[in-house]
């Protein structure tokens, strides 16, 4: 499906809804909105599609519009420019890009502690640990080479003489014992099992120190000073959409994912959830208390400070301006993460 299309799954799921609420009760106007994610669909964004298709939107009086992502997709200007509501953020790069150009975004839940980013190594090539690295090819995307890769380089002493240019395809990886290769821990490891008949070895770089917080709701400042209360359910239903997504019964939020994005597997999609809860990218760290979207000044400022460090951003950037935590840290969901996982 093209990516600049509606998502067409969750506007037909919307009005569905809406239908049987006004056949069940007093009619009930549902405020429209509109969440753009950062790809195509696929079980990293299950939550949002689970409060879709089981009606937790709609229980919250919100008809979503899920806007599916891709390559020629820049949902971050269209949420700039007013023609999304809600934007999905791979990382808090973006907001400091919006801070850094005055541009009143404002993130306001972090629904991924982790960000899925791994280095994928192959199992005889002697690298078990991201200090193994300096001897290796290492297979980047320029989008790596801008963000982690400042990073790896500063930890670890790498050289950008080690670095060729990443194009999505495993091959070359593949071809090459020594090389190590980037990718989303929900992703590319099935790639490479299917395509290279061995599991790779696997090193998530958020376990070594990179915290950048991913999966990020952003909006406007104008929508968080003039309608707190829908940006409030908004937060609380795709919270619970997560929960669901993750521990009950994830069927219908599926079969929408596969009717945006045919391309995806259901092999795929399992294999993405069971990586979701394997490595506690959604369910972990500070969210097993404070709930998922869970975020904290001392995360923000850890990440902010590194990327001072690596020169992307100056000291200055008053990026506390760019989040708040008014929506999240509310302990919302943790009872319904009980009951799903049996008492």
């Amino acid at each position: 499906m093209d990516g600049s299309a509606r998502g067409s799954s969750g506007a037909v799921a919307g009005m569905l809804l809406a239908a049987a609420l006004a056949v069940a009760g007093p009619a009930m106007a549902l405020d429209k909105v509109t969440f753009g994610t950062n790809w195509k669909a696929q079980a990293e964004h299950g939550g949002f599609y689970q409060a879709v298709a089981d009606g937790t939107y709609a229980k919250y009086g919100l008809d979503v519009a899920i806007r599916q992502g891709g390559p020629q997709v820049n949902h971050s200007q269209l949420l700039a420019a007013g023609k999304i509501d809600f934007n999905m953020s791979g990382n808090l790069f973006g907001q400091f890009n919006y801070t850094q150009a005055n541009v009143p975004m404002v993130t306001i839940a972090a629904i991924f502690q982790k960000e899925p980013q791994v280095l994928l190594a192959h199992p005889d090539s002697g690298v078990q640990e991201l200090a193994d690295l300096d001897d290796k090819t290492l297979f980047l995307s320029n989008d790596g080479r801008q963000t982690y890769w400042l990073w790896l380089k500063q930890v670890y002493g790498l050289s950008d003489d080690q670095v060729k240019p990443y194009t999505f395809n495993p091959a070359p990886f593949l071809a090459d014992s020594n090389s190590v290769q980037q990718g989303y821990v929900t992703s590319e490891p099935f790639a490479i099992q299917q395509q290279g008949g061995f599991e790779p070895v696997v090193l998530m770089m958020a376990d070594y120190g990179y915290d950048t917080y991913s999966t990020t709701i952003e909006t406007s400042q104008r929508l968080v000073d003039e309608n707190p209360d829908l940006v409030q359910r908004f937060v609380n239903a795709t919270i619970e959409g997560w929960y669901n997504y993750l521990y009950g019964d994830n069927k219908k939020a599926n079969e929408l994912i596969k009717a945006d994005n045919p391309d995806i597997t259901d092999d795929q999609i399992a294999f993405s959830i069971a990586a979701l809860k394997k490595y506690g990218i959604v369910d972990s760290g500070d969210a097993t208390t404070l709930g998922i979207g869970a975020m904290t000044d001392a995360r923000w400022e850890s990440f902010f400070t590194k990327s001072v460090i690596w020169g992307v951003y100056p000291p200055d950037l008053p990026y506390k301006q760019g989040y708040t935590l008014k929506f999240v840290n509310q302990g919302h969901g943790l009872d319904l993460r009980k009951k799903l996982n049996g008492g």
